[in-house]
This record gives structure tokens, sequence and C-alpha cells, in this order.
């Protein structure tokens, strides 16, 4: 049962209850991302991320780990370009201990001195790891050539000058700013009762009323149609996309069936051709992100650079197939909502996955719909809904590519316009 409110400080509650369980799972979810943030603060969400869980002046970064440890629990946060989130997931019988923690760290964390400066070098050799995954590197360049000059292009992790510069008063500037009752949603899921939980919220969750900070909603620039970094890898790492639907787009159920069709697992039209047929990548695949105003669909191959011309090819005739073909056939129409609608059952069969999946929905949607309800919007779709959406998104859109590899990008860009 998914019950939701809203506290007397503003802040939106989403529980499901699953009485079978033996395990809780709580999360705090805080509608500010990479985003939000001002130039010379680029990296501070994941930055605070990194901090709230460094403690409190009740607790100390060893006693929460100690504390959540100790009854067999686990913690985590991530951030992403329009929230972050962290949680807890503990035995049942511990959920004071996971509301209480949660509480402190969002509300009041210390930000002592030493402590910012240790998580900067830890956050430093993070970015390092991400620059020697050329990978990573290349959805990064996608992402900058699909939204040049606009926040939801940048790296949320922040770039080494911004990480190196950022000090302690101008992070808890961020958090006293962004960190309002008005932008974060308490989500739990497991065996918990609806009103125990906001009653145990009551009586940690102390924050000011306070409103959500506006969210500047820049114009999108035109895409740049190619961004190439030269490197000596091994293989050629490519990313061929294009622009797509906001996340509350009606067609976004449409989308997630063409997507699966496209490339979203081994049965799918880009994995077959590209990897079974043809064996030019071992990793192929197709992807969307959905933010506010708009989206992604990205195609991503890892493959010799002596057959990336070749591999191109492939993918683009594939998108060609769709448009001409006016969307997908009965068979894959068929399978790939049977996919979407089990693997959406199999994905919510812990606390953790059902609390995600209510805590985002709630923050990024302001609805929650049930597990039946979702399931009817995936079987509702039709090949029409696939046509429409093949349509607005490949129809005369500008494709964007990003590649790395060792190959002069100059010639590459030559080859591949």
């Amino acid at each position: 049962m998914i019950e939701r409110g809203i506290l007397a400080d503003g802040s939106r509650v989403v529980t499901e209850q699953l009485p079978a369980l033996r395990s809780v799972a709580v999360g705090v979810w805080v509608g500010t991302g990479s985003r939000d943030e001002e130039g010379p603060l680029a990296g501070a969400s994941h930055f605070l991320e990194h901090l709230l869980f460094k403690g409190t002046e009740r607790w100390s970064a060893r006693g929460i780990a100690e504390a959540v440890e100790a009854v067999g629990g686990d913690m985590n946060a991530f951030t992403t370009q329009e929230y972050t989130a962290y949680y807890v997931r503990v035995p049942d019988d511990q959920l004071e201990l996971a509301v209480d923690i949660l509480a402190d760290i969002v509300q009041v964390p210390a930000f002592r001195a030493g402590e910012v400066e240790s998580e900067r070098q830890v956050i430093l050799e993070e970015i390092r790891m991400r620059d020697d995954a050329p990978d990573d590197v290349a959805h990064e360049l996608f992402g900058r050539a699909l939204f040049p000059d606009h926040p939801v292009g940048r790296e949320v992790i922040g770039s080494h000058d911004t990480i190196a510069e950022m000090d302690r008063d101008a992070i808890a500037s961020y958090h006293n700013d962004h960190y309002q009752p008005a932008n974060v949603v308490w989500a739990a899921a497991g065996n918990l009762e609806h009103g125990r939980f906001t009653d145990l919220l009551a009586r940690s969750w102390s924050a000011p009323s306070g409103d959500r900070p506006e969210r500047t909603r820049p114009a999108l620039p035109p895409p740049r149609p190619l961004l190439v970094e030269e490197r000596p890898t091994e293989q050629a790492h490519l990313v061929l996309g294009v622009r797509s639907i906001p996340r509350d787009d009606p067609d976004r159920y449409a989308l997630g069936v063409m997507n699966q069709v496209l490339g979203g697992g081994m049965a799918s039209r880009l994995f077959q051709e590209v990897r079974e047929e043809r064996g030019l990548a071992y990793s192929i695949y197709s992807y969307r992100a959905a933010f506010e105003e708009t989206g992604a669909l990205g195609i991503y191959a890892g493959t010799a650079p002596e057959r990336a011309d070749e591999t191109l090819a492939v993918i683009r005739a594939e998108l060609e197939r769709l448009l001409t073909d006016g969307g997908v056939t009965p068979a894959e129409l068929e399978a790939a909502k049977g996919h979407l609608v089990g693997s959406l059952a199999l994905s919510l069969e812990s606390a953790a996955s059902r609390m995600h999946r209510i805590g985002r929905s709630e923050l990024t949607l302001g609805e929650v719909l049930t597990l039946d309800e979702l399931v009817e919007r995936f079987e509702a779709v039709t090949n029409e809904d696939v046509a429409r959406v093949v349509t607005r998104l490949l129809d005369g859109a500008p494709r964007v590519l990003a590649a790395v590899g060792p190959f002069d990008g100059h010639a590459f860009a030559d080859r591949v316009a």
C-alpha cells in the first residue's frame, strides 16, 4: 500500500508498506543537482553528497558507519543533474535509527574544515578515475555536445578546477539555500506503517520552513554535431544520439518500448546486427535520459578504431530503418512490452528498489503510480505510438556524435560527417 502526505514544514512523505519483508529502506530525496549550480560551484551537489555522510555534531562519520553496519544495514547516496538522494537500509526494528541518522546529516552537517579537505581529495581521485575510463569520457562528451552551454550537459561530478577551488563556506551556503523542506521528499518502503514513520520524522526532522529555490531554465542552444577526443586507447568509444522528450511527456512509455527494440537488450536490433551478425562490438546498447524540459536518446558502441566508420554506418542504418518502417513489428512490440513489464516487476523485489521508485516519482513527477497502473500504461502502447515517437526524435532532428579513440579528430570528422 502506498501512502503520501506533507509534513508541517512542507516536506513531502511517501511510503509503501510491505509487511512480508523484515527490512525497511529510508531515503531523503532533494530536488537539487548539478544543473542548479553556478559555474564556480560546478560539482557542489556531488560534493555535498560526500560531505553529509562525514557527520554532524552528534554523529561522526565513523559513528554512522559503525551504527548502520552493526545492525547489518547499508547506506549510500548519489547525485544526478536534477536531484540528490541519501538512503539507508536496515532491519525493520531499526527504522528509528535510520530516520535519526538521515534527518541529522541532511539538516545539520558539520562541514568540519579537515573533513572538507579530505573529501576534496577523495573527489579529485574520483575525477581522475573517471578520466581513466574512456567510455565514461565518451558519454560526457555526448552530453556536452547534445546540450552545449546548458547545465544538463555538464559533468555531475564537477571539474578538477572547480572542486579544487570550492571552499567550505560556499558549500555550506549552497546547502542552506537548496536543502529546504519544500525541496525534500522523504521516502520509505518495507515493513513499516506510514503513521509511525511520520511520527518519527516529527521528532527527528525539524527543518525550518523554506521555499524550494527557483530553478532557471536557460534556452537550449543547438547541439554540436561532433566532439572528438584523441586518446591512445585500444578501442574507439562512440556515442551517437539525439535530443529526446522531457520526463513527464505522455510519450515516455512509447519511448521505453522503442528504446528496448532498438538497443535495450540482447534481442534488440542493434545487438543482433552490430554484435551477433557482424562482430563489430562487444558492448552495444541504447539508453534514454529525461529532464524537466528535454531528454536524450543515446547509442553507445566500443569497437576497433579501424571499424568505427562501419559501426557508425550500421547504427545509422538501423535508425533509418525505424523511420522508414514506420515503427516496429507486432512481434517486436509485444516482446518489448513483455520485457519492460516483467523487468519492472523483477526490479521491485526489495525494499530499497521500492523506496527508490516512489521517492524519485514523488520528487520528479509529483505522483506515484502503482505497479498495476504502470503495467497498464506500457500495455496500452501501440505501434502508432512508437511510430509517433520515432518521428518526433529522428525525423530531421540533428544527431550528435561523441568519440574517444586513437584517431586524428579532423580526419575522423571528415570521414563521418
